[in-house]
C-alpha cells in the first residue's frame, strides 16, 4: 500500500516530473513525453506519475503554465519600473528576448506546442492570458502618451509577431550569415513603430 503523500511530497515530485517533461520535450519532441519515459527518467515505477497527474497532457499543461507565468513575471517587471512609456516598451522587448534566449525549451513549449484540450486546464488558461496581457499593456502606455495610434491589441500582436519571428529564426539558426539578430530585431521594431505612428 503506498504511503500517504504530504503536500511537500506532492509539490516536490510534481516539480521534478515537470522538469523531466521539459527536458524530454527539448531533446526529442512532444512524442517523447510519455508517462513511461517520464517514470524511467526519474527512476520510479511506470504507475508513479499517475499519482500526481492524470496523463501526459496534464503534465505538459502544468509545464506550460509554469513557463507562461515566469514569462509574464519577467515582462511585468520590465514594464513596472517607473520608466517613460517608450523606455518601458523597449525594456519589455528586451525582457521578452532575454527570456526566449535564456529558456528556449520553455519558450518552444509555450508557443510551438498546441494542446487541443487547453481549455480543460484553468491554470494554463490563466497563465497564458496573463502572458498575452503583458504584450499589450506596454502598447497601451504608448497610445496613452500619444506615441502610437491604433488598437492596442492589434498593435501588441504586430510587435509580438515580429519579435517572435526573429527569435524563432535565431533559435533555429536560420538567419543568413552576417545577420546580427539584435540589430534585426531593432530595425524590425523601429520600422513597425514608424509605420504605426511612433513619434519618439
Amino acid at each position: 500500500m503506498p504511503r500517504a503523500l504530504t503536500d511537500a511530497d506532492v509539490t516536490g515530485f510534481r516539480e521534478r516530473l515537470c522538469d523531466a517533461a521539459e527536458m524530454l520535450f527539448a531533446a526529442h519532441g512532444p512524442d517523447a513525453v510519455t508517462m513511461r519515459q517520464l517514470a524511467a527518467s526519474l527512476g520510479v515505477s511506470p504507475m508513479t506519475p499517475y499519482r500526481y497527474f492524470k496523463d501526459k497532457d496534464a503534465i505538459l499543461a502544468a509545464v506550460r503554465a509554469a513557463a507562461f507565468t515566469r514569462f509574464a513575471v519577467a515582462l511585468e517587471g520590465a514594464r513596472q519600473n517607473g520608466d517613460a512609456p517608450l523606455a518601458a516598451s523597449q525594456r519589455v522587448a528586451d525582457a521578452y528576448t532575454d527570456f526566449a534566449l535564456a529558456q528556449p525549451d520553455a519558450y518552444r513549449l509555450m508557443f510551438d506546442l498546441a494542446q487541443p484540450t487547453e481549455d480543460q486546464y484553468p491554470e494554463l488558461a490563466v497563465a497564458a492570458a496573463r502572458a498575452r496581457r503583458t504584450m499589450t499593456a506596454h502598447v497601451e502606455g504608448l497610445i496613452a502618451a500619444g506615441l502610437l495610434r491604433g488598437d492596442p491589441e492589434i498593435i501588441g500582436h504586430v510587435f509580438w509577431a515580429s519579435l517572435h519571428g526573429t527569435i524563432v529564426l535565431q533559435l533555429a539558426h536560420k538567419l543568413s550569415p552576417g545577420i546580427d539578430p539584435t540589430e534585426l530585431r531593432r530595425v524590425s521594431l523601429v520600422a513597425l513603430a514608424a509605420g504605426l505612428g511612433l513619434s519618439a
